[in-house]
């Protein structure tokens, strides 16, 4: 049976049959041109069961991952192949829809306001309301603007929620989580690629944090570009492989602490053989933006939109690499001297430390602080380790530490370095040196 046309229903029965709120709708007809209601001699909007169901099909199409704006183009692509969407509607889906209640719709409707609600979700581990607020943002604004003020400007709250010890990390998780899969669901919704040009995203070994690279993939498909996102701890060797299997035009590399930093420029020096352009870029990067003077490719800058702009210029035009500087020989000799005595630095500060102080946390402490030594050592600079160390006075804290075992920690970290390194590790000893100080 064909839908009637007839405009029969005012905007009070729509927003009942569908759930949706008035604001929502009213940023759809305007912005979309769907639905299209009639109008009443005094302007008053009336909605036929055709309107109403094709409110329904949107919202069938985002609740299956697209952003709004792709399932008007569906929608638009549809009536141009003069085939009726509404056609192959299934009734149950329809049904299960307009049964469905509202369980949340925001009065307040601006990307701060949504994506404060948003984190409060989070931190109550609502999923449903979580999503909702999700699916409410994307209906009313551009899916660059959601994925910006509230997904990745609502994680980095939840950082300093963290940090100040304001949310958990399970918290922390179930946010992440779901930002992930909603940027999943966008990135294999989007329009097939216009632009011939391939480019490669992904995080080097050991570095797991993939919202950044996998919203910048998104950003790029959604330019047309052929991005193939590759996702957490890429070994160089697969990096290489796809690279001459898709004959990529660029590469992007995204590190966001140091140990992932030095596994980055060992990748990047790798591919820079393949006379393939790699760009990178990071939170690490953004804190230490001299560290690309020791990395070969081009640092993308300190924004999303920077690295944007700078990803377009390396696509359109062969662009000259920075000049790379190179260690020097004490640092060098003092990363071989380290990586090779480090298993034996580590047991003796084990063994230094009295059995009553001894947990876990302080186990985590001792390979975390190594693995940024070896790192910095790699990179030509021990001050890189200095803002990383904030991360183990929170560790400290988290497990009701005093602050007076930290500087006692550095000492015997610095007694064991000594001992292996037989007086060569001066950079490290003078570096641990200024931490005692600042405890």
């Amino acid at each position: 049976m064909s839908l009637s046309k007839n405009p029969a229903f005012n905007l009070k029965v729509v927003l009942q049959e569908t759930n949706l709120a008035a604001d929502t709708l009213r940023a759809w007809e305007r912005r979309y041109g769907l639905p299209t209601p009639s109008r009443t001699e005094g302007g008053h909007r009336l909605y036929s069961q055709y309107d109403i169901e094709t409110i329904k099909w949107l919202l069938a199409r985002q609740s299956e991952g697209l952003s709004i704006s792709l399932a008007v183009d569906l929608w638009n692509e549809k009536i141009a192949s003069k085939v009726d969407p509404l056609a192959g509607f299934a009734p149950s889906i329809l049904s299960s829809l307009q049964t469905t209640p509202a369980i949340y719709i925001s009065p307040e409707t601006n990307l701060d306001s949504l994506r404060a609600q948003w984190i409060q979700a989070c931190l109550n581990f609502n999923e449903s309301i979580a999503e909702q607020i999700l699916n409410q943002a994307f209906s009313m604004f551009p899916v660059e603007a959601v994925c910006m003020d509230v997904l990745q400007k609502g994680l980095s709250e939840f950082g300093g929620l963290w940090y100040e010890n304001r949310a958990s990390v399970q918290q922390e998780h179930f946010a992440s989580g779901l930002a992930m899969r909603r940027l999943d669901s966008l990135l294999g919704g989007s329009p097939t690629p216009t632009r011939n040009q391939t480019v490669l995203v992904g995080c080097p070994s050991n570095e797991w944090h993939t919202f950044t690279p996998l919203h910048l993939a998104l950003l790029l498909r959604r330019r047309g570009l052929n991005v193939i996102h590759l996702g957490a701890n890429v070994p160089v060797e697969q990096f290489e492989e796809t690279v001459t299997a898709v004959k990529a035009n660029l590469v992007i590399l995204v590190a966001q602490t140091l140990t992932t930093a030095a596994t980055l420029q060992l990748t990047a020096q790798t591919l820079s053989g393949l006379k393939v352009p790699v760009g990178y870029g990071g939170r690490i990067f953004n804190i230490h933006s001299d560290m690309a003077d020791y990395i070969h490719g081009y640092y993308l800058g300190d924004s999303l939109n920077a690295s944007l702009t700078a990803i377009e210029t390396l696509l359109k035009n062969k662009v000259k690499p920075n000049s790379l500087k190179t260690i020097s020989q004490e640092y060098a000799a003092v990363h071989r001297a380290f990586i090779s005595k480090r298993i034996h630095i580590e047991s003796t500060i084990k063994e230094m430390v009295p059995f009553a102080a001894y947990t876990e946390g302080f186990d985590t402490g001792i390979h975390f602080l190594g693995d940024n030594i070896a790192a910095a050592l790699q990179l030509g600079n021990m001050e890189l380790v200095t803002k990383e160390m904030e991360w183990v006075k929170v560790l400290m804290q988290s497990h009701q530490r005093p602050a007076s075992e930290l500087a006692a920690f550095i000492n015997t970290y610095s007694l064991a370095v000594d001992k292996h390194i037989n007086g060569r590790g001066a950079p490290i000893k003078d570096w641990l040196k200024t931490q005692v100080a600042a405890t």
